[in-house]
């Protein structure tokens, strides 16, 4: 089956994963995982992509971003893909590719969905056992998004800020977003989206993507998902 194009329209927030190629590992230490950021960082800024959210996991690393530039964010994942492959190879003596092929991404709908992707992602260290608390976890944006620490990677979206008019009610507003269960169908929901590269939101909002890019977002089921949160792996 051929290929879908990219859709990427600039100011629509995506979720994007990136896997190691045949799940290998693409960070051994936290100086491989501190070195990729600082390149997000330097990558984010230069192709105008506000990041959300993010975890860094062993084998893979999912992002919550929105373009501010057209291809904004293929340019910035191809750009730092390549620079992080040539560290990586250099650092453990190894040649040949590291991630499984492109990235995967999915657009998202805020008013809807994009506080769910928040957690989808900085829950992930807990759904893979890693830790019992997302706080314990440091390659996450969960303490700057629930704990308050400073972080320039990180641009808050206006949905998040209007968890509260100060900086201590939103992150307590946040936190109390993880005491409830993470739907599984809103699980699968995520990951067929991401894969396909399709997007996730109400009926309405897959109308609009389709009207605004030609492009067809009927593979998935459409809907609101359910008002929980919870645990499954990844």
């Amino acid at each position: 089956m051929a290929r879908l194009p990219r859709i990427c329209p600039v100011g629509v927030p995506q979720h994007v994963i990136q896997r190691g190629n045949n799940h290998q590992a693409c960070f051994a230490c936290d100086q491989d995982m501190a070195t990729y950021a600082s390149w997000l960082k330097e990558y984010s800024m230069k192709f105008s992509v506000d990041i959300h959210a993010w975890v860094f996991m062993t084998n893979h690393v999912h992002l919550l971003c929105t373009p501010r530039l057209v291809n904004g964010i293929s340019l910035m994942m191809q750009a730092l893909g390549r620079q992080y492959v040539r560290y990586f190879n250099v650092r453990y003596k190894r040649t040949g590719t590291l991630w499984e092929g492109r990235y995967k991404s999915c657009l998202v709908q805020e008013e809807s969905y994009l506080l769910r992707l928040y957690l989808y992602i900085e829950l992930n260290p807990v759904r893979a056992n890693m830790v019992d608390d997302p706080a314990k976890y440091l390659w996450s944006s969960y303490q700057i998004n629930a704990l308050g620490k400073v972080s320039d990677l990180c641009t808050p979206h206006p949905l998040y800020l209007s968890l509260g008019q100060s900086k201590l009610t939103r992150l307590g507003s946040y936190q109390q977003l993880f005491n409830t269960q993470f739907d599984g169908k809103l699980l699968t929901d995520i990951r067929v989206a991401t894969k396909r590269g399709t997007a996730i939101g109400t009926k309405g909002f897959l109308d609009e993507i389709e009207h605004r890019t030609g492009c067809k977002m009927t593979q998935m089921k459409r809907g609101r998902p359910k008002n929980k949160f919870g645990s499954d792996q990844n």
